[in-house]
């Protein structure tokens, strides 16, 4: 084996675009790393239990599961993406945030649309905020992966954010903007499913 033809192919194929590598078959474990985890009560799985071991930041926040639905980037951007308009609490300022519907992603993993169920959205910080389906849907929340036309970053408010345009909202429009937003974990990477 030529060890500099080795490393020169896998080096392209790491910088290929996302879109142009094929998307895992349903039910399958993405091929690329996972971005966003949801467990509890749902109907389909693409992965085991969670590994102590393997799901550090999972485990250390206290997260437990025996299935899951995992997604990666592919996966998250493969949903049709809708856009809000808000004015955010960090800068006082209008951004367009564009993802997948909140409902959309908990579709896939097959969460059902049900009376009394309850999702505590995680952050990678262990923020959590408890919200019920019913208020996912009332407020549209997104999942945001880009905000005005980049992606989120790890480290910012990203990879994804669970977001809602919180100035058209009735319950938030007239708070102030520090208020507006406490059920919209930024940095978002686990979504558990339960009931009240």
């Amino acid at each position: 084996m030529q060890k500099r033809g080795f490393l020169a192919a896998a080096a392209t194929g790491a910088l290929l675009p996302l879109a142009g590598r094929a998307a895992p078959a349903p039910g399958t474990t993405p091929a690329n790393p996972t971005l966003l985890t949801v467990s509890g009560e749902i109907a389909r799985s693409n992965r085991g239990p969670l590994d102590p071991v393997m799901d550090q930041m999972m485990f250390k926040h206290g997260v437990q599961f025996q299935r899951a639905w995992s997604f990666d980037a592919l996966a998250l951007r493969k949903l049709a993406a809708q856009s809000i308009r808000t004015t955010l609490e960090y800068d006082g300022k209008k951004h367009t945030l564009l993802g997948p519907r909140l409902s959309d992603v908990l579709m896939v993993a097959g969460v059902r649309d049900a009376e009394g169920v309850q999702l505590g959205l995680r952050a990678v910080d262990g923020y959590r905020a408890n919200v019920s389906l019913q208020q996912v849907r009332q407020w549209n929340m997104l999942v945001a992966l880009e905000m005005d036309g980049k992606p989120l970053a790890l480290g910012g408010l990203g990879p994804q954010w669970a977001v809602y345009d919180a100035d058209q909202l009735a319950e938030f429009k007239d708070k102030p903007l520090a208020e507006r937003f406490a059920a919209c974990p930024w940095g978002l990477y686990s979504i558990e499913v339960g009931r009240a």
